[in-house]
Formats: structure tokens, C-alpha cells, sequence
């Protein structure tokens, strides 16, 4: 595709979203140049590249000028473009009769680390533990929210953790999820991993209607019959008569199911899993 197909490409996307009428005719060119260097082999997240990738034919000092001053709501354009996501992933749901997924996680843009003598710095860079590297890193940490089916996916919204700020991860997913304005004719599946499921973000997921899948950490308090105990050392006490032996791929797992109290919930369901060839 050449570059003139590709940029009226980009407007049409533009003019389905309904932007067109709503933002300025040099705001919508330099969009679609942005759009189109964020698209190309090679682009690294400089403004320099986008100037240079998306052949932008005023000077890069324009970017920069549209970034920082250019009245343009970038808060309208996210919601646009949020409207297209769902409606898209609500029809493909409801099309192939399948549940619609919403996934939380937690990324760092890694940066390097600004000499002591520098002016200006990054803003919103700190030092941020990398499970990835087993250490901590100078960067952004985002966490961010994705809407998809078995078959699409999509980013959804995103929020920059700022330890200054005074607000969590969780309270930054949460701020995401209210945004998620879905119809449900399809069910509803936040999946998350053993950082996010605390209760308040557990109960804010089922106040939207909501079903959570989440992995937990392994000294999570369960109450089988009352009684409080780490789910690691409950699992000392499960015998294989007790478990389903399960197939998955190439791979045998022992599962064992418990059902009632965990520790900010008063009713769950919880999977002790292990390979049938290893203890637990």
C-alpha cells in the first residue's frame, strides 16, 4: 500500500469514528501522520521518528507545537475510539454466542536513567520492580485495561502510576473499569493476575455485573470449614482421591476444587492445580 492510500485510509477510520466533524482539518492531518508513523517498521517513539516515518511535510518543530499547545480534546478522540472498540467486540461476541473478556495487567516502559546534571528529566519516570528482570528499573509503569474475544483483541485505556500521586494499581483499574460501558447481552470475564484481586477491586467488578477470573498467590487465606489456613498449606493436606486429573495439551494436571470463604469474599471458587507427575 503506498503512503497516499494509507493516510486516506487512517481518514476514513477517522470519519467512522465521527471525528471529522468534531476536530479542525490540521489537526485531523496531523493525526493521521501520527497514526501512520506509530504503524511503520522502524519507529521508535521520537518525535523526530514520527516526523521522519510518516513523510509529515512541515517542520518536526510543528509536532512538537501540536503536542503541547494545539487546542484538540484527546479525551474526545479516546472516547471515540473506545465507542468503536466495544461495539465491535459486542457484535463479534454476540455474533459467535462467546463471553467478552476484559484483561488487567501492568507494564514498564523501561528509560535510561538521567544523569545527576540533567535539566530536565522525564516526567513520571521512577524506579519500579521489574518481575521480568528480577529487579528494579527506571521508567514508566502503566497499567492498562484490554477488551477481547477469543478471536480479537483490543487496548482499551491505560493510566500512568505515579507513586507521588497517592493512588494504586487498583485504584487506577478500577477508574478504568467504570469506564467500560457494556451492554452485557454477552457475559462478562475480567481476568487478572495474583497482583490485582484485592476485594475492593474484586467488588467493584461485581457491582458492574462482572464475573472475575484471577490467579492468587499462594498465601491467600482460605476457611475450609471455618478454619483459616494459606492456601499452600491447605494443599499439604489434599489427597489425589480428593482431585479431577485434568488434560491439557500435552500436559496432566491433578485439580482439586474449593468452594466458600477467601479472604475478602464471603463465596469463591478456587483451583489448586500441579502436574499429575509432581507433588504438590
Amino acid at each position: 500500500m503506498n503512503r497516499l492510500a494509507h493516510h486516506q485510509g487512517i481518514h476514513k477510520f477517522f470519519f467512522t469514528l465521527g471525528l471529522t466533524l468534531q476536530l479542525s482539518k490540521p489537526v485531523i492531518k496531523h493525526l493521521i501522520h501520527i497514526v501512520d508513523a506509530l504503524t511503520t517498521k522502524g519507529f521508535s517513539g521520537t518525535l523526530t521518528d514520527i516526523h521522519y516515518w510518516s513523510f509529515h511535510p512541515n517542520h518536526r518543530t510543528t509536532l512538537s507545537h501540536f503536542f503541547t499547545k494545539s487546542p484538540w480534546n484527546e479525551e474526545r478522540l479516546l472516547g471515540k475510539l473506545q465507542e468503536w472498540i466495544l461495539s465491535q467486540v459486542e457484535r463479534l461476541a454476540k455474533r459467535k454466542n462467546q463471553p467478552l473478556f476484559v484483561s488487567i495487567d501492568d507494564t514498564i516502559c523501561q528509560k535510561t536513567k538521567p544523569s545527576s546534571r540533567a535539566v530536565h528529566a522525564i516526567q513520571g519516570c521512577d524506579w519500579h520492580y521489574s518481575h521480568k528482570d528480577h529487579q528494579s528499573v527506571w521508567g514508566h509503569s502503566l497499567v492498562w485495561l484490554m477488551v477481547h474475544t477469543f478471536t480479537q483483541a483490543f487496548p482499551f485505556a491505560f493510566r500512568l502510576y505515579d507513586k507521588k500521586a497517592g493512588k494504586s494499581k487498583i485504584d487506577l483499574a478500577i477508574e478504568m473499569l467504570s469506564s467500560l460501558k457494556v451492554k452485557r447481552a454477552q457475559p462478562v470475564y475480567v481476568l487478572m493476575d495474583s497482583w490485582y484481586p484485592s476485594k475492593k477491586l474484586i467488588e467493584a467488578c461485581l457491582k458492574q455485573g462482572f464475573h472475575v477470573i484471577a490467579m492468587l498467590k499462594t498465601n491467600r487465606i482460605l476457611y475450609p470449614k471455618g478454619v483459616a489456613v494459606q492456601a499452600k498449606q491447605f494443599a499439604r493436606y489434599i489427597e489425589s482421591k480428593d482431585t479431577r486429573l485434568v488434560t491439557v495439551g500435552q500436559e496432566r494436571y491433578r485439580v482439586y476444587r474449593y468452594e466458600g470463604a477467601i479472604h475478602g469474599l464471603d463465596d469463591a471458587v478456587v483451583l489448586l492445580a500441579w502436574k499429575a507427575d509432581q507433588p504438590m
